[in-house]
C-alpha cells in the first residue's frame, strides 16, 4: 500500500478527468436526441467541461498549496462526482451543460493536485517509474474514452457515461484518504483571486462569443457584447497580474521567444487536432448510420498512431530540439486536417483514416515533448508555473477549437442550404432537418461544413508551426538544461502537462 496506493489514488483520479474529455464525443447524438439538444447545446456540452477545467486550473493549484494538496484533491473529487451524478439525471440541455461545468471545476482541483502529491511521495528512481505509469494511464484515458463511451451509450445508455464516475470516486477518495499524505507549498504565498476570476471570463466570454456568432452572425449584437466583455476580462486579467504579489502566470514570461513559441504550440495542437472530432463524430452516427461503438472505434487509427509515434519519439529523438518536434508535429497535423477535408455526400468514414493517421502521428510527436519544452524555457523554480500555463493552453485550445469549428461547421451548411432550412439548423442541429431535406441534400450540406472546419483547422495548424519554428530557438551556445528548449530536457514538474486532448 506505502508504495502502490498513492499512485493508484492519483492515477484514478487523472484516468477519469481526462476520460470525460472524450467518453462523450460518441455520446453526443443520442444526448440530441434525448434531450432535444441543438448544435449549439451539443457545442457546451463539450466546452463547459474544458472551459472549467483550464479557467480554473491554475488557481486550483495556487489554492492546494495553501489548503493542503491531499485536502484539495478529495474535494475535487466529491464535486467530480456530485456533478456527474447530475450530468446522468440531467432532464434537459441546460441542465447537462451546468453539470458539466461543475464537473470541469471539480477536474480542475484534480489535475492540479495529481502531480505535486506524485513528487511529494516519490523520490529518484521511484518517481522516474510513477510518473512512467502516470503519463501511460493519462494516454489510455484518451484513447479509451470514445470505445467505451461507444460501449455505454449502445448498452445502458448515454446517462452511464457519468454515472460509471460514482463507484470509481469512492474508491479514489477511500484510497487518498488512507494512503496519501499531506503536503503543501511554500509558506506566505497567496491565491490570485482577480487573476482567477478575469481568466475564467476572458475564456467563458470568447467562447459564447464564438458560439453565439454561430447562431447570430459574426456582427450580432450579442456577438460583439460578447466579445467586448472577453476583451475586457483580458485586460484586467493583465493588470491583476502586474499587481499581485504571487501572480497565477509571469507576464516577464511572455517576453521570451521560446516560452511564447510553445505557448502557441499547445494552445494549436489541443484546438487544431482534437476540435473537430465532435462533429465528425455526430457526422458519422447521424448520417452514415454508424452505432455509437463502431464510431468509437474509427477513431482508433489516429489513437493507436499517437501512441506508436510517441514510443518512437521517447526512445529516439531524445535531446532533439522542441522546435522541430513540436514544429514538425503541428505540420502533420495540419496537412492530416486537410486530408480529411476530401467528404462528400456520398463518402464514407474511411476517406478519413489516411488524415486520421496523420494527425496521429503528429499528436505522438508534440503531446510528449510540449510540457518539457515549456519547462526548458525557464528557471528551474518557475517550473511550476510554466507546467500549470502549458496545462491551461491545451485545455483552453481545445474548448475554442470546439467552439470556433463548430460555428464554422454551422456557416459551411448554412451557405449550402435554403433559407428556410437555415433557420431549422440554428434552432435543432442537423438532425432537425430531417424531412426538410433529401437525405442526399442533407450529407451533401454536412459535408460541405465538416470540409469548411476542417479547411480552418489545417490553416491554423500551418500558421502556428511555423510561429514555432521561427520562435522556439534555443540561445546560441546553449546546451540542454535551463533556457533551451530541447526534448526531454528538464525533469518532469510538479504540474506537467497531459497527453491527449
Amino acid at each position: 500500500m506505502r508504495t502502490w496506493g498513492p499512485l493508484t489514488a492519483v492515477c484514478l483520479g487523472t484516468f477519469m478527468l481526462l476520460l470525460d474529455v472524450t467518453i462523450v464525443i460518441v455520446a453526443l447524438p443520442d444526448m440530441a436526441r434525448a434531450l432535444h439538444a441543438s448544435l449549439s447545446d451539443l457545442q457546451w456540452v463539450v466546452d463547459g467541461y474544458a472551459l472549467a477545467l483550464a479557467a480554473l486550473l491554475l488557481g486550483a493549484g495556487a489554492t492546494a498549496d495553501i489548503l493542503g494538496r491531499r485536502r484539495v484533491h478529495v474535494v475535487g473529487v466529491v464535486v467530480f462526482a456530485t456533478a456527474s451524478l447530475l450530468c446522468g439525471l440531467a432532464s434537459g440541455p441546460d441542465t447537462l451543460v451546468a453539470a458539466r461545468a461543475l464537473q470541469g471545476v471539480g477536474a480542475a482541483a484534480m489535475l492540479a493536485t495529481t502531480l505535486p502529491l506524485l513528487g511529494s511521495v516519490y523520490q529518484g528512481r521511484q518517481r522516474s517509474a510513477a510518473l512512467g505509469v502516470w503519463g501511460a494511464v493519462s494516454g489510455a484515458a484518451a484513447a479509451v474514452g470514445p470505445v467505451l463511451g461507444g460501449l455505454l451509450t449502445e448498452g445502458p445508455g448515454w446517462r452511464w457515461i457519468f454515472y460509471v464516475n460514482l463507484p470509481v470516486s469512492v474508491v479514489a477518495v477511500w484510497l487518498t484518504l488512507k494512503a496519501v499524505p499531506e503536503s503543501t507549498g511554500r509558506r506566505g504565498t497567496r491565491v490570485d483571486w482577480a487573476g482567477t476570476a478575469t481568466f475564467a471570463v476572458f475564456a467563458g466570454g470568447t467562447a459564447y462569443a464564438v458560439v453565439r456568432a454561430g447562431e447570430d452572425g459574426w456582427t450580432a449584437s450579442a456577438t460583439l457584447i460578447s466579445f467586448g466583455l472577453a476583451a475586457l476580462a483580458l485586460v484586467c486579467f493583465v493588470l491583476a497580474e502586474r499587481r499581485a504579489a504571487h501572480p497565477l502566470l509571469d507576464l516577464s514570461l511572455l517576453r521570451r521567444p521560446a516560452f511564447v513559441g510553445v505557448m502557441v504550440g499547445a494552445f494549436a495542437f489541443n484546438g487544431v487536432a482534437f476540435g473537430v472530432t465532435p462533429y465528425l463524430s455526430i457526422w458519422m452516427q447521424t448520417l452514415l448510420g454508424m452505432s455509437p461503438v463502431r464510431g468509437g472505434l474509427t477513431l482508433l487509427p489516429m489513437t493507436m498512431a499517437a501512441m506508436v509515434t510517441a514510443v518512437v519519439v521517447g526512445k529516439r529523438f531524445h535531446g532533439v530540439s522542441a522546435r522541430l518536434t513540436i514544429g514538425g508535429g503541428l505540420l502533420l497535423i495540419g496537412a492530416g486536417c486537410f486530408c480529411q477535408a476530401v467528404l462528400g455526400a456520398g463518402s464514407d468514414w474511411t476517406a478519413l483514416v489516411p488524415g486520421f493517421v496523420l494527425v496521429g502521428i503528429g499528436t505522438g510527436f508534440v503531446a510528449p515533448t510540449v510540457a518539457g519544452a515549456a519547462l526548458a524555457a525557464v528557471e528551474p523554480e518557475r517550473a511550476g508555473m510554466a507546467g500549470g500555463a502549458v496545462n491551461t493552453v491545451r485545455q483552453l485550445g481545445y474548448a475554442l477549437g470546439v467552439a470556433v469549428f463548430g460555428t464554422v461547421v454551422t456557416s459551411g451548411m448554412t451557405d449550402t442550404l435554403p433559407h428556410d432550412a437555415s433557420h431549422v439548423l440554428a434552432g435543432g442541429g442537423a438532425g432537425a432537418l430531417r424531412g426538410t431535406l433529401s437525405e442526399h441534400a442533407l450529407r451533401s450540406a454536412f459535408a460541405a461544413g465538416l470540409d469548411a472546419a476542417l479547411v480552418a483547422a489545417g490553416c491554423a495548424g500551418l500558421v502556428a508551426a511555423v510561429l514555432v519554428l521561427a520562435l522556439v530557438r534555443p540561445p546560441r551556445g546553449a546546451g540542454a538544461g535551463a533556457g533551451t528548449t530541447r526534448t526531454g530536457a528538464p525533469a518532469p514538474s510538479k504540474e506537467e502537462a497531459t497527453p491527449g486532448p
